[in-house]
């Protein structure tokens, strides 16, 4: 996918989530914002996956180690939601670990538990 369309995935990702956030705010579980912003990328057409698995690979070795990408969009973007105070350096280090694993070029950290939801996106391309 050409990095024009990738910029247009991932603002149609975030303003999804800026949906959610506006209507249920900061404080919930994970599992809930999950779910409302899956619901929301799939009303706004977009083909979505949940949970799903990240084999590790260590030299030509496949581990089931149950690790789960939150939610994967349009086979291109991963998408891990956070509810914690702040981002922490292992939170960034999952992302680019999951990258990695999963062979896609560009995730999106997004953490629910902040005021204003811009202030807790960051977004990764490796």
């Amino acid at each position: 996918m050409e990095t024009r369309e990738i910029n247009r995935l991932t603002e149609q990702v975030i303003g999804c989530a800026i949906e959610v956030h506006k209507l249920l705010g900061p404080g919930l579980l994970e599992s809930e914002y999950e779910t409302c912003l899956e619901h929301e990328l799939k009303a706004a057409g977009l083909k979505v996956q949940r949970q799903v698995a990240v084999p590790v690979v260590y030299k030509e070795i496949k581990l089931d180690c149950g690790y789960r990408i939150d939610l994967l969009v349009e086979n291109t973007v991963l998408v891990e939601l956070k509810t914690v105070d702040e981002f922490a350096p292992v939170h960034e280090a999952q992302v680019l670990t999951y990258l990695k694993f999963a062979h896609k070029e560009v995730g999106l950290l997004i953490n629910f538990n902040v005021t204003l939801l811009k202030n807790g996106i960051k977004r990764y391309r490796i």
